[in-house]
């Protein structure tokens, strides 16, 4: 392991192979050093198992109804309690964290390349096209993200699938304006110089010179929007307009538990202990990061 060790940090390189393997080695190293990044990393890694296993962890349906046993306060025959359906509560939100990540990983799977291109796109071309694009991008951002995704899932209507376009289309403004301060930063560079001398076209030029340089900043910046499109994704849930019943939505949980919270606490703390604790994973992951991936880092 020493040999390895010392392998995957010598200071010169001899294959392309090594290089690349040094620069996640010592990536995993700088990650590894920081503790609150390890926590956040391994609370996402147990949502994901928990998440693919469901069916295997979860003792029971997350619809199945007992009347007889409704709003059971936590015991080791229910971990968490179950509700005014007598639903278990620890499958519920077991069976809730695959729509949790679902929501996130969709979210950003359209919104990062929406938000890359358009950054991009007006830092490269400037002008007019900079212009109307960062205007558009403007009044997006003059909204605040919750409030224009109920703007547009009341236009859409209710559903997962219409949540996860609102909160899209609420995500990428950031990620657009991160990309545009990249791309203005380097569209300069004697790199780019030559490239565009030797004839590559402006579409070239971008999505393989200028949209890679921009990727470590934008992993950086999406990561840490999940906490937000978590957050908007569950008050979305909460107010009706998200996952419809009986579909076990943390933040539609959260809301079903508001008449009993006197009485039965349990209904609302646990989804909303879950939601905490996932944002503030995905806080502490896109903290760390953005220490191994900011060129500018110092550490």
């Amino acid at each position: 392991m020493s040999g390895m060790h010392a392998w995957l940090t010598a200071t010169e390189t001899t294959s392309k192979r090594q290089a690349h393997l040094q620069t996640w080695y010592l990536a995993w190293l700088r990650l590894r050093a920081n503790p609150l990044t390890l926590f956040g990393m391994a609370v996402l890694a147990g949502l994901i198992l928990t998440a693919i296993l469901a069916p295997w962890i979860a003792p029971a349906g997350f619809d199945d109804q007992s009347l007889t046993h409704r709003l059971l306060p936590p015991s080791a025959a229910n971990w968490f309690g179950t509700d005014d359906l007598g639903r278990d509560i620890f499958s519920r939100l077991v069976h809730g964290a695959r729509i949790t990540l679902m929501i996130a990983a969709l979210v950003a799977v359209i919104a990062a390349p929406i938000g890359l291109l358009v950054g991009t796109a007006a830092g490269y071309f400037g002008g007019w096209v900079d212009a109307v694009l960062m205007r558009i991008n403007d009044i997006f951002l003059s909204f605040p993200g919750l409030i224009l995704a109920l703007g547009f899932v009341a236009a859409l209507g209710p559903g997962i699938r219409n949540t996860i376009i609102a909160i899209a289309l609420t995500a990428w403004p950031s990620i657009a304006r991160l990309a545009r301060a990249e791309t203005l930063t380097i569209r300069h560079s004697d790199y780019i110089a030559a490239v565009r001398i030797q004839g590559a076209s402006s579409l070239r030029i971008i999505t393989r010179h200028i949209m890679p340089m921009c990727l470590p900043s934008v992993i950086v910046r999406i990561t840490l929007n999940m906490a937000g499109i978590i957050l908007t994704a569950a008050g979305l849930g909460f107010l009706g307009l998200g996952a419809q019943p009986p579909m076990p939505e943390w933040g539609a949980m959260l809301s079903a538990g508001r008449s009993h919270i006197s009485g039965a606490w349990w209904l609302s703390t646990v989804p909303g202990i879950a939601i905490l604790l996932t944002s503030l994973a995905f806080n502490l992951v896109g903290d760390g990061l953005r220490d191994v991936l900011d060129p500018r880092s110092g550490r």
